[in-house]
């Protein structure tokens, strides 16, 4: 029954998502052209809240816990899980003030209202994956960027998303370039749990009355760690002890 009732449920919720991607792709042109990267953030910020009430329409809750007082003026490397898109837009929301930058494959670049310029021109990273002569340059130039404007990179290391919810063991090249990257940097782990249930029937219909949750666990300094491997771990076991079957 409840499949069955998502079917219009999802079809009212695609359609105000595509409208809030659509209306907010101009704004973005509109603000980062003439404004400048301040105000175009500020739009971004409001995009992401959009989304999150989209996602309302379905009976969606989001649930972010966050202990600590991470400082602002230090960069980040956001380090999650990953079990689908829906994980995108409350990190960007709620990570708003030490402005989030995306690592992304280089196909999200084109063709998506609103994400795709946003990943243009917003700060992120767009790879290809198959490609490790493009990817690598792309990855030590974003690392600059964070180091330099105390930003936050967040980085999805199992390489795909988890389709149930089940991590994947982490992919470490990416990591231990924005270490090498950003010397200076927090790493803040945090395990998402239950998005992958928004996409539980496939693309369509939409899973109803999901309770996403986001854990921050402890921010590390990556300069008190010498071996980067140890580090990984650390995090690898910390986020992964956290996921719900």
């Amino acid at each position: 029954m409840r499949k069955i009732i998502s079917y219009p449920v999802s079809i009212i919720y695609a359609f105000f998502f595509f409208i809030t991607l659509v209306i907010f792709h101009g704004l973005q042109w509109f603000a980062f052209n003439v404004f400048g990267y301040s105000v175009h953030k500020k739009v971004v910020d409001a995009l992401q809240f959009a989304l999150m009430r989209c996602a309302n329409i379905l009976g969606t809750r989001f649930t972010f816990t966050n202990p600590y007082n991470i400082d602002t003026d230090v960069p980040l490397i956001i380090v999650a899980n990953h079990q689908s898109l829906h994980d995108i837009y409350p990190i960007t929301w709620y990570m708003r003030k030490h402005h989030p930058k995306f690592i992304s494959k280089i196909e999200l670049g084109k063709g998506i209202p609103s994400v795709s310029y946003n990943l243009r021109h917003g700060g992120g990273a767009l790879i290809d994956r198959k490609n490790p002569r493009q990817s690598i340059p792309t990855l030590m130039k974003f690392g600059e960027y964070i180091e330099t404007n105390k930003r936050a990179a967040v980085i999805f290391p199992e390489g795909t998303r988890s389709k149930d919810g089940t991590p994947k063991p982490f992919q470490t090249k990416g990591l231990e370039i924005l270490f090498k990257k950003i010397p200076s940097a927090l790493v803040v782990p945090i395990t998402i749990n239950n998005s992958w249930k928004m996409l539980k029937y496939g693309n369509f219909p939409m899973g109803l009355g999901t309770h996403i949750t986001f854990t921050v666990h402890k921010p590390l300094k990556v300069s008190t760690f010498a071996d980067k491997q140890e580090l990984i771990h650390s995090i690898e076991t910390t986020i992964t002890n956290s996921i719900e079957p």
